[in-house]
């Protein structure tokens, strides 16, 4: 793990996960991203946690991981957040997470089933919540569990279906539910363009919403634009968007991040 928390903090402060992708570590999202300068110039702790695995990947396949205090990297990074708002001044009402690749599919997890700790969430080229789960597989093997169906865009089910798995990670819940932005490349031969859609048919159905709106060339050229229900792209419970002839990573989106986060 490692934390960047800036001189001078003014607490209580707002929290950033950002986690990383496979064959990443936390020093090294931290060189590849521009959150630790922002938090400096916006105030706000950021917490890079590390894959306990030697590839670099965090468990997003097991049932633990799946579960409300359940136990595997979920809980980890969960801990990590408690830390930072009991011992370093963070606001545990301002508690946001961003990820990409491996990172994304932990940012779809941790909202699912920790929607009482965070208040937004930024995916970049993930899958959705739980699409990665692996029968058998544990929290604590090396390398984690691995789903090719679901890394070929062939996990497919009905928004409902998947509505259903999100708030059975964290049973009874019944408060307000994480935000999310969530973008997606057309050429992602990684973690394959379909699950762009299935993770949109999953959070649009726990949010409740059954409109959309799209876009073109939003934020930039190539870029498709869709906003879920009411509000802007800052303010809405779900925007997604699709960046045409992009493979595997969308590239960061620093300043959207905090806009959608509302932390700038």
């Amino acid at each position: 793990m490692y934390v960047h928390v800036p001189k001078n903090l003014k607490t209580p402060a707002p929290v950033l996960v950002a986690v990383h992708h496979c064959q990443g570590s936390a020093s090294g999202y931290n060189g590849e991203t521009k959150y630790s300068s922002l938090a400096d110039q916006h105030n706000f702790i950021v917490i890079y946690p590390n894959s306990r695995s030697s590839g670099g990947c965090f468990d997003v396949a097991s049932q633990a991981t799946f579960t409300h205090n359940g136990g595997g990297d979920s809980q980890t990074i969960i801990n990590m957040v408690k830390y930072a708002v009991e011992k370093l001044g963070g606001d545990a009402d301002k508690v946001f997470v961003v990820g990409t690749s491996s990172g994304a599919m932990m940012t779809n997890v941790l909202v699912a089933a920790y929607p009482d700790v965070f208040k937004a969430g930024s995916v970049y080229s993930g899958v959705p919540a739980g699409c990665f789960a692996v029968s058998g597989a544990t929290a604590t093997q090396d390398p984690p569990g691995w789903s090719n169906s679901c890394a070929n865009g062939q996990n497919i089910k009905t928004a409902q279906q998947w509505g259903d798995l999100v708030r059975s990670f964290y049973p009874g819940y019944n408060g307000t539910r994480p935000r999310l932005q969530i973008f997606h490349g057309t050429a992602d031969t990684t973690l394959r363009y379909p699950n762009y859609a299935e993770q949109l048919k999953e959070w649009s159905n726990v949010f409740g919403l059954t409109t959309s709106k799209n876009a073109s060339n939003t934020p930039q050229s190539g870029y498709t634009q869709t906003i879920y229900g009411e509000g802007t792209a800052t303010t809405a419970q779900l925007v997604g968007y699709s960046a045409q002839g992009v493979g595997h990573t969308v590239p960061q989106h620093e300043s959207m991040d905090l806009a959608f986060f509302g932390i700038v």
